[in-house]
């Protein structure tokens, strides 16, 4: 079974000013967010189950981060691409946009992760889950929050529905 994990970056911080949204940083809460996540994708018994994966991360900061100490160096993660393409600070993306980006690195054979920002997350997980958490509907999608689809073995990921099989959200 291959399974798609879609996270929302780990809290930030705020813009300094005259500075970039692209170039902000975790806060301490969100290191300890990404520490927690780490512990999952490390753990074969939670988030570790839906590796090996190949990674999809937004090229802002926060995203790089929440990468770098949540799953880099990790089972978790056979493979890395970084892309500008889908931070939402430039231009508006789509869910569709995000999807693009995942079916042009989709090994077929492996899993998926996406570490993005809101609110694309949430817009792609509401397009592909055939039933999206009332939870999400009703309060957003969590800071740090990862939530895994099942996908069709031997096919690229695309336009479909896919089972919401478990999700990881850290305090």
């Amino acid at each position: 079974m291959r399974y798609l994990t879609i996270v929302r970056h780990c809290k930030a911080t705020s813009a300094k000013a005259g500075g970039s949204d692209y170039d902000r940083a975790l806060s301490e809460r969100g290191i300890r967010q990404s520490e927690q996540l780490r512990s999952w994708a490390l753990d074969p018994d939670a988030l570790g189950r839906f590796g090996p994966t190949t990674a999809l991360v937004s090229g802002a900061a926060r995203t790089r981060e929440t990468y770098s100490r949540a799953f880099d160096d990790t089972p978790f993660v056979v493979e890395c691409h970084f892309s500008d393409l889908i931070y939402n600070g430039a231009r508006d993306v789509s869910a569709e946009d995000i999807l693009i980006d995942l079916a042009s690195i989709d090994p077929v054979h492996s899993s998926l992760l996406v570490v993005a920002h809101n609110p694309s997350v949430l817009e792609l997980l509401v397009l592909l889950a055939k039933k999206t958490p009332k939870s999400i509907l009703r309060d957003g999608y969590p800071l740090a929050g990862a939530y895994v689809l099942a996908l069709e073995e031997n096919a690229q990921i695309g336009l479909g529905t896919y089972e919401l099989v478990d999700s990881c959200v850290p305090d």
